[in-house]
């Protein structure tokens, strides 16, 4: 029976990594350009929104407290949490993907200066919740195979971005959340 070396499995996980981080956008923009929209025909579709900005406020603040909790060497706190985060941003996803999947787009109706914020906003976190995703899961793959020396590392780039897009998530969603027409 063969084992895997360290390096063996730490090169499939960056593979594995590596296409997931670069299906989701592809996903996600599939669904968002595409006409098309699956029949769900159900009426809770409509609350996905808001529930995403809920899950949205609950990760910024649970990244919130990981910084916390680790700069007080919290280490068991800091695990409990940023998993939590983790898994926050996985329902996310699932809720925002099945969200673009079955309503129509809305179009922000806003006009002049906040119009303006708006896309800036909304660019802004389009592009960095992309480019975080496979922050995200490095992070997470090194912390759990306790190469904390290179989680460290990563987290330095990860904690700003991720928490700049949950933020500006809940941002966007108050900002275009008047324009709903359900």
């Amino acid at each position: 029976m063969s084992t895997l070396s360290s390096n063996q499995v730490d090169k499939k996980y960056s593979r594995l990594i590596a296409i997931v981080s670069v299906l989701i956008p592809i996903v996600v923009a599939v669904l968002l350009f595409v006409p098309a929209k699956l029949s769900l025909s159900a009426e809770w579709v409509y609350l996905l929104p808001k529930i995403n900005a809920v899950i949205n406020s609950l990760t910024s603040v649970l990244l919130i407290l990981g910084f916390i909790f680790i700069k007080k060497k919290m280490i068991n706190q800091h695990r409990a949490v940023m998993s939590s985060a983790f898994v926050l941003g996985a329902l996310f996803l699932v809720s925002y993907v099945v969200y673009h999947a079955s309503a129509p787009s809305t179009s922000f109706g806003g006009e002049g200066a906040i119009r303006t914020i708006y896309y800036v906003v909304l660019l802004s976190h389009i592009l960095l919740a992309a480019i975080v995703v496979p922050f995200v899961l490095f992070a997470f793959y090194f912390a759990l195979t306790q190469k904390i020396e290179k989680h460290k590392k990563i987290v330095k780039w990860t904690f700003p971005i991720w928490l700049y897009v949950s933020v500006t998530g809940v941002i966007v969603y108050l900002m275009i959340s008047p324009y709903y027409s359900f």
